[in-house]
């Protein structure tokens, strides 16, 4: 088997599983009980997320866990929100292609009565800093801007939207889900107020993940029932999913530059092959991308038919989001970057991790044309003997 989809979620590493048996076994105890044992898990919570903290160059009081990227998208987006509204701030920028976890987010909180701006990005799939700056009013409460794009793998510039919301006292969040790990994060200085990440995007376990916010803003609870957290979210943490979080973490960014270094190589010797497929169209910025992110359309094809078929093959793909795989609407990113509905629909998404080899991108490179090919073939009898 060929495992390239994991922008849909990562294998554990060795050390991550190890880091986590290590807990179920030995600390299993409540984090939150006053008897000896349940202090050593209270330990290794407290160690974890001064790990975690370090990668991001945060302090430790500033993490919360949360169960995934989702929760916390959730819990930044609201409680951003309400601390705009008790300002007298209701006005929210964000962008055409955020994941579903914010813009649904955003959605609701329409409903409630702020107002939310979407911002269009270019062909490339990136938004225009001076277009935000604009875009920024008295009464802004909240930027959120993904860091980097989970479907067609284009980095944003996190940066320079950070230094001008902080010049402008606006509150700024990146969901980071598709980053954390890949690539360099420092929250203090990319100013970055609030950020999300999820533990099975880099080789940790599902289920998991984190919530980055600067000290002194005020946060909201989604859920209740305990004082965790410093009773930002109630809940008996889940220490060996944290540890393996940790453990994860710590491995992606201190290989990092060799990780990069690798996957950039395969995704490139991807990137050239597929493009030599007549009428095949590479979606998102072709060099500031994800080391491991490949996504194209292939004009006359369905993606769904063509990841059907690479799976007959041995060979994991998707056609876009995880997470909007039971949808039958095309890609609402693929959309905002121009893409007709019949080339959205035609998109396939290969996404690499370093245990990919140059032997599965010639395989995959292989099959893919065979099987565009043969698809492509297939339409045309089809709309022949329509006639």
């Amino acid at each position: 088997m060929i495992y390239m989809d994991n922008a849909a979620t990562t294998k554990m590493t060795p050390a991550v599983i190890q880091a986590m048996l290590l807990c179920m076994e030995d600390i299993w105890y409540n984090p939150s009980s006053l008897y000896a044992p349940a202090q050593r898990a209270a330990e290794a919570l407290r160690d974890a997320r001064a790990r975690i903290a370090a990668c991001l160059n945060a302090s430790p009081d500033e993490i919360i866990f949360t169960s995934g990227g989702s929760e916390a998208d959730n819990q930044a987006l609201l409680s951003a929100a309400q601390a705009g509204a008790q300002a007298g701030k209701r006005h929210i920028i964000s962008t055409a292609i955020e994941h579903h976890a914010v813009l649904h987010t955003l959605e609701k909180l329409e409903r409630e009565g702020y107002k939310v701006e979407l911002l269009d990005v270019n062909s490339n799939g990136v938004v225009s800093v001076a277009q935000l700056e604009r875009a920024i009013r008295e009464d802004t409460c909240l930027v959120t801007v993904m860091y980097a794009n989970n479907e067609i793998g284009s980095i944003q510039p996190i940066s320079e939207i950070g230094t001008i919301c902080w010049e402008k006292g606006v509150t700024f969040h990146t969901d980071a889900v598709q980053a954390a790990g890949h690539l360099p994060v420092d929250v203090k200085v990319q100013n970055i107020d609030l950020l999300s990440l999820s533990a099975h995007k880099f080789h940790g376990p599902k289920g998991i993940g984190a919530l980055y916010a600067r000290s002194g803003i005020p946060m909201t609870r989604l859920i209740e029932g305990g004082d965790q957290e410093q009773g930002r979210r109630a809940g008996t943490e889940n220490v060996p999913a944290i540890m393996g979080m940790a453990a994860a973490l710590e491995e992606a960014c201190s290989h990092m530059a060799e990780n990069t270094q690798k996957m950039s190589a395969l995704r490139n010797r991807l990137i050239a092959g597929l493009s030599q497929i007549p009428d095949a169209v590479l979606n998102g910025d072709p060099e500031n991308r994800l080391p491991g992110n490949v996504n194209f359309s292939f004009e006359g094809i369905e993606g769904e038919s063509l990841v059907l078929l690479l799976d007959q093959h041995g060979i994991c793909a998707s056609t876009g989001s995880a997470c909007t795989a039971q949808s039958l609407s095309p890609s609402h990113v693929l959309l905002a970057i121009g893409r007709s509905d019949e080339m959205a629909a035609s998109a396939l998404r290969l996404s690499l991790s370093v245990d990919n080899t140059q032997t599965d991108v010639d395989e995959v490179l292989r099959v893919v044309s065979r099987l565009v090919k043969e698809l492509r073939g297939k339409r045309t009898v089809k709309v022949w003997g329509n006639k």
